[in-house]
């Protein structure tokens, strides 16, 4: 009864709401972070980012102004004023003045203080200290607040994150220099491969099955197992560490995946396209680019979608071939490791930073997508 011409079988929903739980749980994270960006240390302090669009209940410490700001009133000395700031709406539900009972008073009710006098403080956050005697100190009195505030969004964390401090120190200069690397370390192997991929495809010449054997046998190849080597190479020909080592790194270690993903889609190409162009006196190269690179297209972009991603969010490479004391150099990745040392505790700054390093892959993912599945698939079926 399930294949009845009209409903769909339950197999079919199952695959459905399966393939809608794993996006639900790929985007949860991802929303999760980009929320949380746009917050404030006591927010995020308060509670998850799923209750962002909430009030939230805080505990601040918040000093009241100094003695230096009384005021003589018929024999009292008066000091008055808010414990929040011009514009921050928040409602007082208990405040104190000791660490150890921070809920011990209610909005209205008055405290005694130990160096004489009272304190009150209403449910707006205004405050009223008098003492028959002048206050002393340099300092204003401190006060815990439980306070209620409303949901709250800021942009200072993207412009902490991407211009505030040096240029080796923001982030900005972190994207520019991740640019840098990825852009010429996806178009490289590409333009490589795509020859390569050709000329396994539909060239004929001595030793070809044993050099797409050898092509094959590079994906299983650990990266981690040519790191050394190379690296002692690029010290030993005067390259370096810099971007053209970097770049040359990406490119060997991505090209026996894009030689096999493009060989694949070529050979699946219509042969009667390319010996009619044959015998019209096409040359391999006028083939290549004019027949060739505009039906490969799927593939090239199913790949650049792999490499570009990769790319991007690599760490080990870039620590191995793109040191920079300076920090001039320094990629997203490698400037993320560095704020969990130095701002371990600003989880603001960490999830922005974050984002940050999210927003171009998950632009590139989307915008190029549609190409993703036709790529992996060419040549899987005649």
């Amino acid at each position: 009864m399930d294949n009845i011409a009209g409903q769909k079988s339950t197999l079919t929903w199952v695959v459905h709401i399966s393939v809608a739980a794993l996006v639900v749980l790929w985007m949860f994270p991802t929303v999760g972070l980009f929320v949380s960006s746009f917050r404030t240390t006591d927010q995020i302090s308060t509670g998850g980012w799923w209750k962002a669009l909430f009030p939230a209940e805080q505990n601040l410490t918040i000093r009241a102004a100094a003695p230096d700001t009384q005021v003589n009133i018929d024999g009292m000395f008066v000091i008055e004023g808010t414990l929040f700031e011009e514009g921050f709406d928040a409602s007082v539900s208990s405040w104190g003045i000791s660490s150890r009972d921070i809920n011990a008073f209610v909005p209205g009710e008055a405290a005694e203080l130990r160096r004489g006098g009272t304190i009150t403080v209403d449910a707006a956050g205004n405050y009223r200290m008098e003492n028959t005697e002048e206050f002393s100190g340099s300092r204003g009195q401190r006060v815990f607040v439980t306070a209620t505030t409303p949901p709250e969004f800021t942009l200072d964390n993207y412009n902490k994150i991407l211009f505030s401090g040096s240029p080796s120190e923001n982030m900005g200069t972190a994207f520019v220099s991740t640019l840098t690397v990825t852009i010429p370390a996806t178009i490289i192997p590409i333009l490589i491969a795509a020859f390569a991929a050709y000329a396994l495809a539909w060239m004929e010449f001595p030793g070809r099955p044993l050099l797409i054997a050898f092509v094959v046998g590079l994906l299983v190849v650990p990266l981690q197992l040519a790191l050394i080597p190379l690296l002692k190479l690029h010290l030993g020909i005067g390259i370096g560490k810099g971007y053209l080592g970097v770049w040359l790194a990406h490119t060997g270690f991505g090209l026996p995946l894009a030689i096999y993903l493009l060989r694949n889609y070529m050979v699946g190409l219509p042969r009667d396209i390319i010996e009619n162009a044959r015998v019209d006196g096409a040359t391999d190269f006028q083939i290549f680019t004019k027949i060739i690179l505009p039906l490969s297209f799927p593939a090239l972009a199913s790949f650049a979608i792999f490499q570009f991603l990769w790319t991007w969010n690599d760490l080990l490479v870039a620590k191995v071939f793109l040191i920079d004391a300076t920090g001039q150099t320094t990629v997203m990745t490698n400037r993320i490791v560095e704020m969990l040392g130095t701002r371990g505790g600003n989880w603001e700054i960490l999830a922005t930073a974050g984002f940050v390093s999210m927003a171009v892959p998950l632009l590139v993912f989307f915008a190029m997508q549609k190409y993703l599945v036709r790529g992996l698939l060419a040549g899987s079926v005649k």
